[in-house]
């Protein structure tokens, strides 16, 4: 096995927070423990991570509940997760490929089972695999290797989007099962927070007001917000935000509408409003985050 060091983990600053909402090479990233000599808790933090063991044992704390992580298991730490303790076996060999919150918006190819994904992984971020499970990972860890090497491919950014798309359709079907089980035993305010997330797939394009859904609702915006904290660990406003901010991203890809089009196909007052909402969760203003976009 080669001693040296991932040329792409040694250009990579480990300390440094991504800015929200700028592009960079580092967007998706895939290492090995035992080849690359870091480990997936070097990357708490700056990155969605995800963790395919192989071989040996590990274990981690996450709010104060600790879990195993074993051969067969795929592990996913969400970029909010704050994760409190880790300990690794000599022998730990898990592949983890390394995902930016913006590259993971702006090539997420549905709403609907991304959300119900991401309130599952929050309480269960260890699943087992079955032996088709494993074989599906690993060659959609290998198809992301291909492509991080091919460097001079000319559409390499997008081919990456592409297989991310894939592979988040792969994890879906994965947990297909366990997270309809789940709904299945909702209770009374996990039932409300399903019916909130079907208005707000329904109407976040064109009103983001918390006070909206919990009319609809028949509660007030208030107890809105606890059970969608209590039921995802996020207020309500997250969620209405998040799938707004997911259609302006799309949007703003469409080269032929204009930011004042978009601005009011979503709603908003004028387009000096749309642009403050836009810098303010995607970290730019809507042209300078088309301009990334633009191919150079």
């Amino acid at each position: 096995m080669s001693e040296q060091i991932n040329p792409d983990l040694e250009k990579l600053d480990i300390g440094r927070q991504f800015e929200v909402g700028k592009y960079h090479e580092g967007d998706v990233l895939l290492f090995n423990t035992l080849r690359d000599k870091c480990k997936p808790s070097d990357f708490v933090g700056q990155y969605h991570i995800h963790i395919l063991c192989h071989a040996g044992r590990a274990q981690f704390s996450m709010t104060g509940v600790s879990f195993e992580i074993g051969p067969g298991s795929l592990v996913i730490w969400q970029m909010g997760s704050y994760i409190d303790y880790t300990d690794y076996s000599p022998d730990f060999d898990a592949d983890f490929l390394l995902v930016s919150r913006i590259f993971l918006v702006e090539n997420n190819p549905e709403t609907v089972w991304a959300t119900k994904g991401y309130v599952y992984i929050k309480t269960h971020p260890v699943f087992p695999l079955t032996e088709k499970d494993i074989a599906l990972c690993m060659a959609d860890f290998q198809r992301f290797r291909e492509q991080l090497t091919n460097k001079e491919h000319l559409f390499r950014r997008e081919i990456l989007g592409k297989q991310m798309q894939i592979f988040l359709y792969d994890l879906w079907n994965i947990y297909a099962n366990a997270i309809n089980r789940q709904q299945q035993l909702s209770n009374v305010q996990g039932n409300l927070f399903n019916r909130f997330m079907d208005l707000v797939r329904q109407y976040s394009t064109q009103n983001r007001e918390v006070a909206f859904y919990a009319s609809k609702l028949c509660v007030t915006p208030k107890y809105l917000s606890q059970v969608s904290r209590e039921s995802s660990g996020y207020p309500a406003s997250h969620w209405i935000n998040g799938y707004a901010t997911q259609e302006i991203a799309a949007l703003l890809k469409n080269p032929d509408l204009t930011i004042a089009e978009i601005s009011d196909r979503m709603n908003f007052y004028t387009p000096s409003h749309f642009s403050r909402y836009v810098k303010n969760m995607l970290g730019v203003s809507p042209t300078e985050y088309r301009n990334k976009m633009v191919r150079k």
